[in-house]
């Protein structure tokens, strides 16, 4: 989880910007909008969740294994490609 301020406002950022989102697929979908509309909106809703869910994993993976100042630059070099690794997938 986000611990410092700055990163939970970015987080609820995200949320919040994702939850506007939502708002205009339900409009859309009540007004009967074209599907190809709608299925790009939903797109663009996996791809705002996919990168919050990055963005709260690598808060966590950094918190759990990159805050001790003993860890060697390997565990650290490790540590940044699984974070890398992790938003390759959920792109």
């Amino acid at each position: 989880m986000p611990s410092t301020p700055e990163e939970k406002k970015k987080v609820l950022t995200r949320v919040r910007r994702i939850r506007g989102q939502i708002d205009a697929l339900e409009r859309a979908l009540e007004s009967g909008a074209e599907c190809r509309s709608v299925l790009q909106q939903i797109a663009a809703v996996r791809g705002a969740a996919n990168g919050l869910m990055a963005e709260v994993l690598e808060s966590h993976i950094r918190e759990t294994f990159d805050q001790n100042d003993s860890y060697s630059h390997e565990v650290s070099k490790s540590v940044d490609d699984t974070i890398e690794l992790v938003r390759a997938y959920l792109k």
